[in-house]
This record gives structure tokens, C-alpha cells and sequence, in this order.
């Protein structure tokens, strides 16, 4: 695995440990994924500030956050959007950005005030039709970022004001204060949609007509068209491609690894897991399957969990058949309850995101 620069913060753990537990624990290590340095943040004079299209702006304490509103739980998979960039650059041809492999993903219990019961307490200015195409745009203005002043996101009101929709304001990862890595004291989570949109250490929420104007929001994480070859080519590009808002469906075979040595048990069977993830609103996911070559699938085993959700990624086990010799692969591919499946590639684009092909563990040699 390549050396991901560490200033600002990058790192993934290893596909092994990463899928030993349903839970993502901060002792394994979750993937961390920054455009600044952490900021020293103070709890007790940290601020939220509420403003835009709303009756009553407001300026919002931790206290007030855990205090003042209901506590809602959600055990949901957070993941880069530019998760598996590797397997895009290697499998299809070269791409912009961090080479992640497959473990910029952790699947976490969060827990904070529901985004929409805020926002229902302020009051929204905006008729029934302005909703459908208005914006809640966080930001978090503690420290510079490499492109811009500040870090900052939105997704679309409708989306943070459905009560199913699960987007909260997390003060609480797996039942601990958030470290500073993930965000303390206070993040947005996003459930199915793109961890770029799960702003850290937040202090400003603000209702708009119009996306939130950050760099990342307009210059990073589109799925580009394909004539967008090089950064040149890409500036005619940027305003006409939407953002990627929600994850497509995906799966990963983390055990075996790529390249290594692998012993069959007598009856010539491999012991095959990952991880699996549903689409956006989508999930769960309801069946992955493996393959020796692409075109016949196994059933795999899924994985159940106390306190699992549609957003939460899915455990996934096998044992499949394989002949012994050099230079295997192992297929798998994942659906998710609304009939969406895994292809066997995605489109190739020049900022390498969204990579959803099938999942592979490549140049296998099985005993």
C-alpha cells in the first residue's frame, strides 16, 4: 500500500482488520481524509452558527446540541468518494488524486440531534415548491484548506429534511465523544451520501437557494465525462457536471489479498470476505456473490449485526471452489434492495471517484 501524505491527515487501515468487526473502532484505525490540518478546537466555547432562509438565526453550544434537542442513533458507512481510486487507475487508466485502495470506509453508530429537528426549531422561509430545490450548506472555517479559505459542503434540504434521511449533527462515535480526527466536537453525518459532504468540526449551517460555494463542492468529487482527460480539459467541464452526492453500490473482497499465497482445504475450497455497500438511499444490501471467473456466482453468506441499518455496510463470507496454480482471481459483486448491482466496471473518470466495478483480489496463488 502507498504512503498517503500526512500533512493534512490521510491514511486507510488495512483491508484484514478493517472488516474484523461490524463496527469500525477507533482502535482499528478508521480512514482519515483532509484538505487542512486539525484545528484545536475547545468544546465549552466551540459555536454553531444557524443562519440563511430561516426565521431565527441562531448560535448553537454542544450543550445546546445535546441538551435542547432529541438524541437520535444511526449506525451508517461513511466512505470517501474517491474510495478504491486505486483499482481505477490500475484496472482502467491513470486518474487524478489520492491513491486509496479499498479501506477509505468505516461503518460507525453516530449519534446527535437530527439536522432536521434543528431546522424545524429555526423555522425554514421557503414555500413548498423552493424546498424541492433549496440547499442546507455546512461549512467549517477553523483552519485554511489547500484550494480554499475553508472547508464546506451541502446537500439538498429535502434530503436533510426527510426524517428517515437520518442526517444528523454527531457529537458521538460508537458511543464515545468524536476524536479529533473524526471531527470533535461536532460533524455532520450524511448517511448514503459522500463522506466529502460529512463536514468536520462544523460551525456554520446556513439554508440557501443555491449549493454551497466551496472549492470541493465545485472543483472536486464530480464523476467527469470521459473527454475530460487532463486538467485542461477538464475547466469546460466543472460547472455542467453535478457533485456526487450519493455512493453508488459496491463491494470489496478483502480476504485474500491481492497477490498472496493461499491454501485450499481438502475439498479445493477458499475461504473468500469483505465488505459490501448499498446505493445511496437504496440499501441494505440484500445479496453479494462471488466468482473464480466473472460470469458463474456463488451466494455469499451475509453478516447480521445489532443495530445495523439500511446505510450500514454488510459483512459478507463464502467459501468457494477454485483450482490450485498461479495468477487467480476472485470476483464478488453486490445488490442492494432496490435491485441495484455492482457492474464489472464503472466509468472511468479523471478525478477517479465513485469506483464501483467488481469487487477483485488479483495474481492469487492458491495450494
Amino acid at each position: 500500500m502507498p504512503q498517503l501524505p500526512s500533512t493534512p491527515l490521510n491514511r486507510e487501515p488495512g483491508l484484514h482488520s478493517l472488516i474484523s468487526s461490524f463496527l469500525t473502532t477507533k482502535d482499528l484505525r478508521p480512514y482519515d481524509r483532509n484538505h487542512c490540518p486539525q484545528p484545536q478546537i475547545s468544546e465549552d466555547t466551540h459555536r454553531v452558527r444557524l443562519d440563511g432562509l430561516v426565521s431565527a438565526s441562531a448560535s448553537l453550544s454542544i450543550s445546546n446540541l445535546r441538551k435542547d434537542y432529541p438524541q437520535h442513533e444511526v449506525t451508517c458507512a461513511l466512505q470517501c468518494a474517491g474510495n478504491r481510486r486505486h483499482t481505477m487507475r490500475t484496472l482502467l487508466k491513470e486518474v487524478q488524486g489520492l491513491d486509496w485502495f479499498a479501506g477509505a470506509v468505516m461503518n460507525c453508530s453516530w449519534r446527535g440531534p437530527r439536522l432536521r429537528d434543528i431546522l424545524l426549531r429555526a423555522g425554514l422561509q421557503l414555500d413548498e415548491e423552493e424546498m424541492k430545490t433549496a440547499h442546507v450548506a455546512f461549512a467549517c472555517n477553523a483552519v485554511p484548506c489547500q484550494d480554499d479559505d475553508w472547508y464546506g459542503a451541502s446537500i439538498p434540504l429535502s434530503r436533510a429534511m426527510r426524517e428517515d434521511a437520518d442526517v444528523i449533527l454527531a457529537l458521538e462515535m460508537n458511543g464515545e465523544p468524536l476524536s479529533i480526527e473524526h471531527g470533535f466536537p461536532v460533524r455532520v453525518v450524511t448517511p448514503g451520501i459522500a463522506g466529502a459532504r460529512a463536514v468536520k468540526w462544523l460551525d456554520h449551517i446556513t439554508v440557501q437557494r443555491e449549493m454551497s460555494s466551496n472549492h470541493y463542492m465545485h472543483f472536486d468529487y464530480k464523476v467527469l465525462p470521459e473527454d475530460a482527460v487532463d486538467s485542461e480539459s477538464a475547466q469546460r467541464f466543472w460547472g455542467s457536471t453535478p457533485p456526487v452526492i450519493e455512493m453508488p453500490v459496491n463491494s470489496v473482497v478483502a480476504v485474500p489479498q491481492d497477490g498472496s499465497t493461499v491454501e485450499s482445504d481438502a475439498e479445493g475450497m477458499v475461504v473468500v470476505k469483505g465488505y459490501a455497500l448499498p446505493s445511496g438511499d437504496d440499501g441494505p444490501v440484500v445479496k453479494v456473490e462471488v466468482s473464480v471467473d466473472g460470469e458463474v456466482w456463488k451466494e455469499a453468506q451475509l453478516g447480521s449485526y445489532e443495530g445495523e441499518s439500511k446505510w450500514s455496510w454488510k459483512l459478507w463470507e463464502a467459501k468457494l471452489k477454485i483450482e490450485r496454480g498461479e495468477g487467480k482471481t476472485i470476483f464478488s459483486r453486490a445488490t442492494d434492495k432496490a435491485g441495484n448491482m455492482q457492474p464489472r466496471h464503472s466509468q472511468w473518470n479523471l478525478r477517479g471517484v465513485c469506483y464501483n466495478g467488481y469487487g477483485e483480489a488479483r495474481g492469487l496463488k492458491i495450494q
